[in-house]
């Protein structure tokens, strides 16, 4: 006997959020950071200048490196599309080329995220109950809630923000995983549409950094869609099993192609180290949120439909895929760029604990986000006018200790952006707090515009700061100001990340690996002088040259003796 379900939905809470407010909101954070600023440290820039090495056809197409330096084990298409990108649009700026289809892997992600969420709702098992005397949802109008719901609950995640804006392989991996979700929970309803996104979205995974990760979801996701078939009465059996084993042979190909071109990656032992686990813990718990204590309510509540001759795919996908992505974070040495994969998932399962709610819950919902996003827009807006006017002392005191020769500038039009989107906050408040009819989605609508909020102000008002804290920008200047533009520099020790931001911001010519001739400037990182065989007699130390905001990194930078 079949487990009734926990959501009793009221067809009036099933209106459809209003489409130019939705697509806005998604433009507005698909635009902001992708646009005008510049690559920043660590896998941001290292990855802009393996780019640019494909496209000026310095290195190999499938064995890229910047001057020698191996990419990022396992991962190709990244640099492929950003490579492809400024090939085809020479006349604009490389960092805006290089981030057009990244903008685009954003936006699908987006999508395929509210398509899979509103498939998934249209499942049998996912309906809410059936009332005695008629008025409740409507299986359409119930669908297309849920995917709002669901689009808005990856928007409010803290950890899309950043590195879903970056031109790397995190973001790649983020639309693969989404467009799989899609694929598993379209199958039922479509055909083509869905083998076509299974395939492109295992592809993404395997040459974005994680062939392990796609060939087990591959197969999890193809067992998953033989049982289903096998035990839900209302399916055609043997359409969803012809549907399981052609996914299923994709898998394999993808699996081959991803062992020809060499990016299956074996990810380390799990870490008996209690301060790292610590950690891991605490980057789960913020960089998931709001959607982590909902996908927990959403396992209780809908636990009768997890297991057994009750398993419904609305609750058991998302939750098998969610916990593959956790298991690839725990395991990668890089865990919040892993993590990022499964946040359409999370996404997906606290979509569907918000039927199950009570009114209690989600007014909690409301107050916190809205103390929380309210307190950091003030934040924000507080140190901006600090920046610009001195006023209060103290926050401009601040920026000056942790970022100091930072020279604040005016934008009109970041002024002018900020000024709308902290108006159209104020403006939601005050509808939320408003005497309306409950929608699903409504407890959703705060989140995700005070972290769209959040992150618009952050790359308007303090875009420069950050720019100057979080780029090479500063510290290249510095050597620039010594050695001058194209000349030629020896480095030793040096990461990918600075390697590219010489040869961005500084233009000069590197040359990287022993001890050159050719060179009358070397650039050392302090910790590899040890590991070089450098001849001191021949070498005198000029200066250290320090990032502005970061402490820890600084290089040495001598000069050839008798070199003018």
């Amino acid at each position: 006997m079949n487990s009734p379900s926990p959501a009793i939905v009221e067809q009036a809470a099933v209106r459809r959020l209003p489409r130019p407010a939705l697509l806005l909101l998604c433009l507005a954070y698909l635009l902001a950071g992708f646009v005008g600023r510049s690559p920043w440290k660590s896998e941001d820039i290292a990855s802009f200048g393996t780019m640019v090495a494909l496209a000026r056809g310095t290195t190999d197409w499938l064995a890229p490196t910047l001057l020698g330096m191996p990419s990022q084990p396992a991962s190709l298409l990244p640099y492929w599309l950003g490579a492809w990108a400024m090939q085809a649009l020479p006349w604009l700026d490389p960092t805006l080329a290089s981030r057009l289809p990244f903008m685009a892997l954003l936006a699908l992600c987006l999508l395929a995220t509210w398509w899979a969420v509103y498939y998934l709702a249209r499942s049998p098992q996912a309906q809410p109950v059936a009332f005695a005397f008629g008025g409740e949802a409507d299986p359409m109008d119930y669908a297309r809630a849920m995917g709002d719901a669901g689009l808005l609950a990856l928007i409010a995640c803290l950890g899309l923000a950043q590195l879903s804006h970056e031109a790397t392989g995190a973001l790649v991996q983020l639309c693969g995983l989404s467009l799989t979700l899609y694929a598993c929970a379209a199958a039922p309803y479509r055909s083509r549409g869905p083998l076509i996104a299974w395939a492109v979205g295992l592809l993404m995974l395997t040459l974005g950094g994680a062939a392990l990760m796609a060939m087990v979801l591959g197969a999890g996701c193809a067992v998953l869609g033989w049982n289903l078939a096998r035990i839900r009465p209302d399916a055609d059996a043997a359409r969803f099993q012809r549907i399981a084993i052609v996914a299923l042979a994709i898998t394999l190909a993808c699996g081959v192609l991803g062992a020809l071109l060499a990016q299956w990656q074996w990810r380390h032992l799990l870490s008996d180290n209690w301060l790292q686990w610590r950690g891991l813990a605490r980057l789960l718990i913020w960089f998931t949120w709001p959607a982590w204590p909902l996908a927990l309510w959403t396992l209780w509540r809908w636990r009768r439909q997890l297991w057994g001759s009750q398993l419904a795919l609305h609750v058991a996908l998302p939750c098998w895929l969610a916990f593959v992505a956790l298991a690839h974070a725990v395991t990668s040495h890089n865990p919040d760029r892993a993590l990022l994969a499964g946040l359409p998932a999370l996404a997906a399962l606290a979509a569907f604990g918000l039927p199950t709610l009570k009114r209690s819950f989600t007014s909690l919902i409301d107050w916190f986000t809205l103390i929380f996003f309210t307190g950091c827009a003030l934040v924000v807006w507080v140190v901006w006018i600090a920046m610009q006017t001195g006023f209060p002392a103290q926050p401009a005191a601040n920026v000056a200790k942790l970022a100091p020769g930072f020279e604040p500038s005016f934008s009109w039009f970041a002024f002018l952006v900020a000024i709308a989107s902290s108006a159209a906050w104020l403006w939601l408040v005050h509808w939320r707090a408003g005497r309306h009819r409950a929608a699903l989605w409504k407890s959703m609508v705060l989140p995700a515009s005070g972290a769209a909020l959040t992150w618009m102000l952050l790359t308007t008002l303090w875009l420069p700061l950050l720019d100057y804290a979080r780029s090479y920008a500063p510290m290249v200047q510095r050597v620039t100001a010594i050695v001058k533009a194209q000349a030629c520099l020896q480095s030793m020790g040096l990461t990918r990340s600075q390697t590219a931001a010489l040869l961005y911001h500084g233009n000069l010519r590197l040359v990287t690996g022993q001890e050159s001739n050719s060179c009358a400037w070397m650039l050392v990182d302090p910790s590899q002088v040890s590991t070089y065989p450098i001849n001191f007699k021949r070498w005198q130390l000029v200066t250290s040259v320090r990032h502005p905001a970061d402490r820890k990194e600084d290089l040495l930078l001598f000069r050839r003796i008798g070199s003018p």
